[in-house]
């Protein structure tokens, strides 16, 4: 990693490819592969595992493996809806109407229980009665 105030180096595939390249054709090691091209970062140890990274990917994947940029956190995204099963919507709708109704019965006997208990009090001072 770069200390700070330092940009990291970035390479070009094709130079990663000719280094890697180079290095298995002429048998060269890691440390006089880095000297050779110029890879010396701030401890040698840096651009020795830099190499051994960009080979390493070079044998799994290949030159577009070299291509692919690695750097920063990869993306989760949003995660996808799926669909629901014909069943479980149609119970859910069902549900769903289900308590709209309720709801709406339970909104009348408030508004009925109101409209009661201010009779009560009226008929209560009516009479002269203290109401509760």
């Amino acid at each position: 990693m770069a200390k700070k105030g330092n940009k990291q180096k970035k390479y070009s595939a094709e130079f990663k490819e000719s280094v890697i390249m180079d290095m298995r054709e002429n048998h060269l090691g890691y440390r006089e592969t880095a000297r050779k091209y110029g890879l010396v970062t701030s401890s040698m140890g840096g651009a020795i595992s830099t190499l051994h990274r960009w080979e390493r990917i070079y044998l799994e994947e290949g030159a577009t493996g070299l291509m692919t940029e690695r750097r920063g956190r990869k993306s989760t995204g949003r995660p996808r809806k799926r669909p629901l099963d014909q069943p479980v919507e149609e119970d859910l709708i069902a549900e769903n109407q289900r308590l709209r109704e309720r709801n709406e019965y339970l909104e009348m006997e408030l508004e009925y229980l109101k409209k009661l208990d201010a009779l009560i009090r009226a008929e209560e001072e009516r009479n002269g009665r203290k109401p509760k």
